[in-house]
């Protein structure tokens, strides 16, 4: 016996609702093989490889030894406010009163605390497929129901407005827009963000969730277009969140904020006032730092992450069985793996399905990637090439071994 006693924890309906991140998971798992001593080459995190800039740094640093350590306003202190109103201004050309803006522990946050605000039992949230993993979930653990929107590769993964008209219902309440995506790497332009505008003119009920955290990170030549600067009638209902995880990579940081309403952002505020109270005070002196400061940060590294989108486009289209769509922002490559269906490895087990073969990988190849299916796509794999470019060479080449295995 192990002399723990049993459980008095009795948890709530709404956990059975909802899962853990696939993607937390994948890299718990990762962890563990590299603590019994195998060799993984980890492609699942969205972390970027770079340090936090120096200046980022020393602005929290220097809040520290000022004494910066105190409680904050529920929604930011008026710098990162005003930091943040200056970002939105320079990428999107949107003038946002103080009163619009809110500040949270990362991006998920103020998504979760938008939805809870919102949501009531029963309502409907429109999440475009492919997505992120933590979208259907966070509706889910709300009481509300995720309604899963069909995408094509004809249209790249992205929603069209034939399949945005099908899907509002008398229930519909949100629609969850994600560009750059992840895990696709789409980008709506300017023109495909107008037409799904035409269709929203005709449902006022229907707000727009718009996740723009890989914004700036876009191969298109210029940050990704905002459906809130697209559609200016419309910007009172589209509620556009970001931080600073990505673009600075300062994902420990956990800093993410939203623009929209004011009465949502009112009501985000009392949620957040409940829970959290403010974010931490060190990481607004460095999110304000990164926003409102020299900007070089971003374009030093966008070519980089572009260089490695190439190298691992090339290396995965050469591996018979496996086709890349290319992405045109954030740092995340689909792999279309359904060439590997239905082969089976050396010691008889056939690959039934996407997991099947990021389990293969991860056990034959020593390269951890996540099955698309967590991102409501089959057959797929996701990687990150938020990593060095010697760990990628190293993890085509790698796979490209275990795929010739296969008979």
């Amino acid at each position: 016996m192990s002399g723990i006693p049993a459980s008095a924890f009795s948890p709530a309906a709404r956990l059975g609702r909802i899962q853990p991140s696939p993607s937390t998971a994948a890299a718990a798992r990762v962890r563990e093989l590299k603590a019994e001593g195998r060799r993984i080459l980890d492609l699942t995190v969205g972390e970027p490889d770079f340090d936090t800039p120096e200046h980022v740094k020393e602005a929290a640093i220097a809040a520290i030894r000022a004494g910066e350590t105190k409680y904050t306003p529920v929604n930011g202190t008026p710098a990162l406010r005003e930091a943040i109103r200056g970002s939105l201004r320079r990428t999107h050309g949107i003038e946002y009163s103080d009163a619009e803006i809110t500040v949270g522990g990362g991006g998920k946050q103020v998504i979760f605390l938008a939805l809870m605000a919102t949501v009531d039992a029963g309502d409907e949230v429109l999440v475009p497929a492919p997505y992120w993993v933590s979208y259907p979930d966070m509706v889910r653990a709300n009481e509300g129901e995720p309604v899963i929107v069909a995408t094509s590769a004809e249209n790249r993964y992205k929603l069209t407005p034939e399949a945005l008209e099908a899907a509002i219902g008398p229930r519909t309440t949100w629609l969850i827009l994600n560009s750059p995506g992840n895990p696709s790497g789409a980008v709506y332009s300017e023109d495909e963000l107008a037409a799904l505008a035409a269709v929203l003119r005709r449902h006022p009920r229907v707000s727009v969730l718009s996740d723009e955290i890989y914004s700036e990170i876009s191969f298109t030549g210029a940050p990704a277009p905002s459906l809130a600067a697209v559609a200016p009638d419309l910007r009172h209902r589209v509620l556009v969140v970001s931080g600073v995880s990505k673009s600075y990579a300062m994902t420990g940081w956990r800093l993410g904020y939203a623009a929209g309403d004011p009465a949502l952002v009112k009501a985000i505020n009392t949620l957040q006032s409940q829970t959290s109270s403010c974010p931490s005070s060190i990481s607004q002196a460095a999110a304000a730092a990164a926003l409102s400061g020299p900007q070089d940060f971003i374009a030093r590294t966008v070519p980089v992450y572009a260089e490695r989108r190439d190298a691992a486009v090339a290396g995965f289209s050469a591996i018979d069985g496996l086709e890349p769509l290319i992405p045109d922002g954030a740092f995340y490559l689909s792999v279309d793996c359904a060439g590997l269906i239905g082969r089976r490895t050396d010691d008889g087990r056939t690959l039934a399905d996407d997991q099947d073969v990021t389990l293969y990988l991860l056990d034959r190849a020593g390269v951890a990637v996540i099955q698309g299916s967590a991102y409501g796509r089959s057959p797929f794999f996701r990687i990150s090439f938020a990593t060095d470019l010697g760990t990628l060479t190293a993890a085509v080449d790698a796979v490209a071994e275990a795929v010739a295995a296969l008979r």
